[in-house]
């Protein structure tokens, strides 16, 4: 199972710099960097709190998709990385666009 770090302040699925959601998906199908990638599942904790509070469950991530076809980690459509970086540029975010895999690495 992999470990998701996440840096997104506002993201509803982060808990302590760990990514708490169900299951992510990383997209950016022809990137060259990593800020042509995206984390598809980030979802801003303003309005959406009480929904994903009542849905997400303790544990971290135990599914990592990725959909970048460029990265060297992809491994059929998984990462096969063991520790994923998730981040964005600022402090808060308000689109998944914002969002960027930092652990991506081009082919």
């Amino acid at each position: 199972m992999p470990s998701i770090g996440c840096n997104i302040n506002n993201c509803a699925h982060n808990t302590n710099g760990t990514c708490h959601a169900n299951k992510i998906s990383v997209n950016g199908k022809k990137a060259r960097t990593s800020n042509n990638t995206c984390c598809s599942s980030f979802v801003s904790e303003s309005g959406y709190s009480n929904f994903t509070n009542s849905t997400s469950d303790s544990n971290p991530c135990n599914s990592l998709n990725c959909n970048v076809r460029t990265c060297i980690n992809n491994a059929g459509r998984v990462c096969a990385l063991k520790d994923v970086s998730i981040t964005s540029h600022g402090n808060n975010t308000s689109s998944l666009s914002e969002t960027y895999c930092g652990s991506f690495k081009c082919k």
